[in-house]
Parts: structure tokens; C-alpha cells; sequence
């Protein structure tokens, strides 16, 4: 059972001892605070963090283990992040370490000790309609949390435990305050773990040790508008920041990174009809032989949007939605629902 010190993860091990599991608790150490260059209390990773998994560990009466996998985290997550940024892209560090730690790495290590299944808080379901294993949304919409696991195939979906799916938030902290878990009524972490204080752009020239320089803004007729910070402080539909006062609201409409140049419109300019995606994951199915209607998330903050989506490759799908959509972003995941079903996702390439 993955514990990351917080009420999810614990209501999910004490139900999944409920239910007759032999549950072992594990804490995933991912960082060292000089990687990330901030006081690591103010993460998800904290010591205070293990703490509270540990003790809760204790009230179950379970076996609990922090595994350091900070060589894993590097690679996977935070140097794929810094990479993604210099190529122009805005990265979902949250789906990456999902797909390479919780999910990919745990599997390691629970196979190695002769564990047969992985468990996490997350809010999502996992059925089996008689030929293979669905991920389906959780019962609790506002929390629903299957955007960031559109990447789990049948290996894997075989071998995971996903308690908290028929349940609200309020009913996770109810059990966890009637079982006296002291982080029964702790806030969620909302920031991105390594990133405490949003400052992107100082945690790559923290990471990379070097800092990309200030650019050209870019109007819609080409003309020169202004000097930006360097192309990596900025993102697609992105307003605030731009320090740049031009008389009217202006946001990010794109970038040229070879030319370190930043594109700036008005908001009718950030909507787009279609995209292109890669690496592509499909759950529900082997693939997609004709064109389907569904429906379609760009972020995990949007409501899904019906379209129409073909395959387009062993690996690349094309999208196109009913009803233009606002700031697709290069990078960030399109996931794909039918229904309560998730079909499957993929990293959005392009707008169109």
C-alpha cells in the first residue's frame, strides 16, 4: 500500500485490511531537499509526511518500509519535467510519477517481495467486464483522479487495488477520524511536489544550472510587442506574469523555442478545434479501427468535451471536438472517456 502520509492512502490500507488483505505499508522517498532547493516540510515528501504514514502503519498493526527511489524520481520525473520545458512543452509531472514510481516501480519492488498487489488512494474504480480490466471513474466526481492513470495497461490494472473509488472525500475522513487516524482531517497537497513554491522557472535553473534568456514577445502580425524572462516562465493561455501592459488583456498564444520567441494574443486566438496526440494508451480497448464519438479532457481541471477521435498510428490519435476548445497545450495529457469508462489517453502533440 502506497502511503504518502496523508488521509487517502491511510483510509485505503485500513479497508483493504477490512477486507481480509495482509496490507504492508510503503513511503516512496523521491528527493533529497537540496534537489529541489526549498524547506522539504513544505511537500508532499516531508519528514512530517513519513511520520504520519508511520504511525498510522502502527495503529494498523502492519509492516511499513520507505523505499528510496530519489535515482527513479530524477530520471522519470523531474529530468523528463526540465526536458519538456526546454523543448517548449508544458509537462504533467503528476501522470509521469504515477506511471514510473507509484504504479511501474512499486510493481517492482512488491514483486520482489513476493507481494502480488499494489494499492494507492487515488479516486478511480477498477472493474473486469469479462475480457479485460477497465478503469472507470470514481464514485465522488469532484475528486475523480482517472486523468492521471489513463497510462495503466492490463499488467497492470490486473494487479492494483484502488479502494477509495466507491466513496466521497467526506466519508474517507468520516473512517479516518472514526479509526482516530491523527491526519484525519489533513489538507490535500496541492502543489507539485518539487515545485512547493510554483516557481517553475527558478527550479529549472536550479536543476539544469543554467538560465534561458529573455526573448522576444511576439504579437499576431509579427511585430515585436516586448522582452520576456526566457520561454520556460511561460505557458499556453497563461495572463498573469507577462509583465507587459499593452492596454488590453493579453495571454500566451505560443512559443518558438529555437528562437526563444513567446507569442501573445487575445483569448479568441487560444481556441482550437482539434489536436494531435502521441503515446498513446488504450484501456478500454486494443485499438481504435474507425473513427468514435466520446468525449475528451485536456486538463484534469476541464469538464470532458464530446468529439470524434480516429487513430491515426500505432501510437497517434487525432481529436477533433464538437466545440472549439481553450489553450490546448503541447505536453499536458488528453484523456479519453466513454461513459464512466476510460478508453485511454495520450500527450497532446499540437493544436490544429
Amino acid at each position: 500500500m502506497g502511503m504518502s502520509g496523508g488521509v487517502d492512502s491511510s483510509v485505503a490500507a485500513c479497508l483493504l485490511q477490512e477486507q481480509g488483505f495482509a496490507v504492508t505499508g510503503a513511503t516512496m522517498r523521491l528527493f533529497d531537499k537540496e534537489a529541489i532547493g526549498e524547506n522539504m516540510e513544505s511537500t508532499c515528501c516531508s519528514l512530517s509526511d513519513v511520520e504520519d504514514a508511520r504511525r498510522v502503519a502502527h495503529q494498523l498493526g502492519i509492516p511499513y518500509y520507505v523505499f528510496n527511489f530519489s535515482d527513479d524520481f530524477d530520471r522519470h520525473v523531474m529530468a523528463r519535467f526540465a526536458d519538456c520545458y526546454a523543448r517548449g512543452l508544458t509537462p504533467n509531472p503528476c501522470i509521469d510519477c504515477n506511471r514510473y514510481l507509484k504504479f511501474e516501480r512499486m510493481l517492482r519492488r512488491a514483486g520482489e517481495l513476493g507481494i502480488g498487489y499494489v494499492a494507492t488512494g487515488h479516486y478511480a474504480r477498477i472493474s473486469h467486464d469479462g475480457q479485460r480490466f477497465l478503469l472507470q471513474k470514481a464514485r465522488d466526481a469532484d475528486k475523480d483522479q482517472t486523468y492521471f492513470l489513463y497510462h495503466l495497461d492490463q499488467a497492470a490494472l490486473a494487479r492494483y487495488q484502488l479502494p477509495l473509488g466507491e466513496l466521497t472525500k467526506p466519508e474517507v475522513r468520516e473512517i479516518a477520524a472514526a479509526h482516530g487516524f491523527g491526519n484525519a482531517r489533513k489538507r490535500d497537497s496541492q502543489d507539485i511536489c518539487f515545485v512547493p513554491d510554483g516557481d517553475y522557472g527558478a527550479f529549472l535553473d536550479r536543476y539544469t544550472g543554467t538560465t534561458c534568456p529573455p526573448g522576444d514577445y511576439i504579437g499576431a502580425d509579427g511585430t515585436v510587442l516586448g522582452r520576456h524572462r526566457g520561454h520556460i516562465h511561460y505557458t499556453v493561455g497563461q495572463r498573469k506574469g507577462l509583465n507587459i501592459a499593452l492596454g488590453r488583456r493579453i495571454y500566451v498564444t505560443g512559443k518558438d523555442v529555437e528562437k526563444n520567441q513567446v507569442f501573445l494574443g487575445e483569448n479568441a486566438d487560444l481556441y482550437a478545434s482539434a489536436l494531435e496526440a502521441g503515446d498513446l494508451n488504450l484501456i478500454a480497448c486494443d485499438a481504435i479501427p474507425a473513427p468514435i464519438r466520446c468525449t475528451a479532457k485536456i486538463r484534469h481541471s476541464r469538464s470532458e468535451a464530446g468529439c470524434t477521435v480516429e487513430q491515426t498510428g500505432e501510437d497517434t490519435l487525432l481529436v477533433r471536438f464538437d466545440e472549439p476548445q481553450r489553450a490546448i497545450t503541447p505536453g499536458q495529457a488528453v484523456v479519453l472517456y466513454d461513459g464512466e469508462t476510460v478508453l485511454g489517453g495520450g500527450e497532446i502533440r499540437r493544436a490544429l
